[in-house]
């Protein structure tokens, strides 16, 4: 699919801060927190990748996965405050996130493998 280049540019105007650019620091607590919650609630984490600009995770859960999505990025804000790596003012977060659901063992097998595995090379990592 083609960029989308007149809602970049209504999203862009929207933005009340610069974007957020996880540091490695910021990275590795956000996937603690993500852990946490899937501990906290039993949900079964099969793969986690927090990125720079990014967070994917794969999961099993009793739960709609906007609640999870959300429930992740209440903890992970939270975690963020809580170490001082994320200033009061700064919503790190986009309004919603890809949530599909994963059917097959093949779809999960490629998802986790995606996560794992497909993210392509990155400073930070």
């Amino acid at each position: 699919m083609p960029p989308n280049k007149s809602l970049l540019e209504e999203e862009t105007i929207a933005l009340r801060h610069a974007p957020v650019v996880l540091n490695p620091k910021q990275r590795s607590t956000v996937e603690d927190a993500i852990r946490e919650v899937c501990d906290e609630r039993k949900y079964t984490l099969h793969a986690i990748n927090a990125r720079s600009n990014h967070v994917h995770s794969v999961v099993t859960a009793p739960r709609k996965p906007e609640f999870v999505l959300n429930s992740f990025k209440s903890y992970a804000t939270r975690k963020l405050r809580e170490s001082n790596l994320l200033n009061e003012s700064i919503r790190p977060w986009a309004r919603h996130g890809s949530t599909p659901h994963l059917w097959t063992e093949e779809d999960m097998e490629a998802a986790i493998n995606y996560v794992l595995n497909g993210q392509g090379d990155e400073p930070f990592r």
